[in-house]
């Protein structure tokens, strides 16, 4: 059966970030659900729209093997979604991974998941991560928590949870395929 994951996709998300995770994820074959927050239709902060799968609402009970968030100025609806905020908490309760690029390891910051970890987000939020290490890389997985730095990396940060969740052969064969730089 393939790794489940689930995308809460909020209205003005990062368009390469969002994208990216999506393409790479179901070329993987996660079975991957988009979830917007409040709708089906999602626009995102350079005005592009995406059709999630299903609204949030319906996807809170289901079990995830990932649970992943992609920032932008979109960042701030997640982090005012007392639903995700719990969906958060409960995944981490339940040893499942959690990652977030760009601006949303805040949310995780904010869900209390980041204490003691070591992580990666874009320069404009290090200081809202409470005290957590910072590293300046592309990516870092601590535990199983995954953060990317921002949407230059988002391929990067989308092999790597293909690494994590299907295998380094299967995420390898991947970044072959669409001849992703060494």
């Amino acid at each position: 059966m393939s790794p489940t994951a689930l995308l809460p996709l909020p209205e003005e998300f990062e368009e390469i970030e969002a994208v990216t995770i999506i393409d790479v994820l179901r070329r993987a074959d996660l079975s991957l659900t988009i979830a917007g927050l409040t709708s089906l239709i999602v626009t995102g902060s350079h005005h592009i729209t995406l059709q999630a799968d299903m609204e949030l609402e319906a996807a809170l009970d289901r079990p995830f093997d990932l649970v992943v968030l992609a920032g932008g100025p979109g960042t701030k609806h997640l982090l005012g979604d007392d639903r995700l905020l719990s969906l958060l908490q409960r995944q981490s309760q339940a040893g499942r991974w959690i990652a977030a690029i760009c601006a949303a390891p805040t949310v995780l910051a904010k869900a209390k998941l980041l204490e003691g970890k070591t992580v990666t987000a874009h320069p404009t939020v290090h200081d809202r991560l409470g005290g957590v290490s910072v590293l300046p890389v592309p990516v870092v997985v601590d535990g199983k928590i995954v953060t990317g730095s921002g949407p230059g990396t988002a391929m990067v940060f989308a092999l790597k949870l293909v690494s994590l969740l299907r295998g380094e052969a299967i995420a390898q064969q991947l970044a072959t395929a669409m001849v992703v730089p060494e």
